[in-house]
């Protein structure tokens, strides 16, 4: 395990994040959202980088490397980053990374995206989704803004990540679906990793073939003792035994797969793989299209950016 790399200079970051670069200001806490990659942003990506790792780490997965950037960081063409920035504190309060379907190079029949070494993609999704998709990967929340006694900025920290990928889908009209991957940790515990992942497989198992997992994670998350406890007749139901149970053993949903849970009524998951590579993370591929997604968060991350502009 590598010590992870000293904070990156301010100034550094600052000089780095120019007005061409400026997304968005966020909803709530007041944030500035930028887009960057590591080309015309190094001292930025750096920080990303050192955020990142520090992240994970600190919740049982990561590099296990002095700053978390990767081939997919550095490519031709680079995944870009989008970033949350309290300006007040001079912070990055989370990220994502995000590449466009028509920017990801086909190799021998597999996308060139960080989810390739664990996931198989069929060739109706590569041909007929791939092009319109936005890949989306390694968000996290700076520790700093993680914590309830960080007040506001905390709080909407998840909230901002959200304003920057409705944002994106405006800017990038051609883009109609999102695919990412959702993560627990082993520290997690089991069972309610079982629970959750046999709820998701309730409401949004995909069936079709379109993306599996090359080694699916082995659990019980299928087995009759788990579809056994999601007994409502509505989401809505079976979400309250989760919740429920989950709080029960002392835990929470994890916020980025509650965040998804509640976007679309649509989205489809895709199973789940251990990513050996990254702490041995369990990750779970989720998909879902951009127009089914509830009004609400329409309104709120989509819409706002719309209105913003025509100011």
């Amino acid at each position: 395990m590598e010590e992870i790399i000293p904070k990156i200079d301010r100034e550094a970051i600052l000089a780095e994040l120019t007005p061409e670069c400026l997304l968005r200001q966020t909803n709530k806490a007041n944030n500035l959202i930028y887009i960057v990659d590591a080309l015309n942003a190094p001292n930025t990506m750096r920080e990303i980088g050192r955020l990142r790792e520090e992240a994970f780490r600190g919740a049982g997965g990561g590099t296990g490397k002095a700053c978390d950037i990767d081939e997919f960081d550095k490519m031709d063409p680079p995944c870009r980053q989008l970033i949350v920035w309290d300006p007040v504190a001079q912070e990055i309060v989370g990220g994502y990374r995000f590449i466009l379907g028509r920017d990801v190079k086909i190799e021998d029949g597999i996308p060139r995206i960080a989810t390739s070494h664990m996931f198989d993609f069929s060739p109706e999704f590569i041909s007929r989704y791939l092009p319109r998709t936005l890949e989306l990967g390694r968000s996290f929340v700076s520790p700093s803004y993680q914590v309830s006694g960080a007040g506001q900025k905390a709080l909407y920290s998840l909230d901002n990540l959200w304003d920057g990928l409705g944002a994106l889908t405006v800017i990038y009209p051609e883009i109609e679906y999102l695919f990412g991957k959702v993560t627990m940790y082993p520290t997690f515990g089991e069972y309610a990793r079982d629970l959750i992942l046999g709820f998701l497989r309730k409401h949004f198992y995909d069936r079709s073939g379109l993306v599996r997992p090359h080694h699916p994670l082995p659990s019980k998350a299928d087995s009759q003792a788990v579809r056994s406890v999601f007994n409502g007749e509505t989401f809505r139901d079976d979400y309250k035994i989760l919740h429920s149970l989950i709080r029960q053993m002392g835990k929470n949903i994890p916020p980025l797969v509650n965040a998804y849970m509640s976007l679309s009524p649509t989205m489809k998951m895709f199973g789940t793989a251990i990513n050996y590579g990254f702490g041995k993370v369990e990750e779970t591929a989720i998909f879902l299209k951009i127009s089914e997604i509830v009004e609400e968060k329409k309104k709120r991350h989509i819409m706002s950016f719309k209105s913003q502009r025509d100011i």
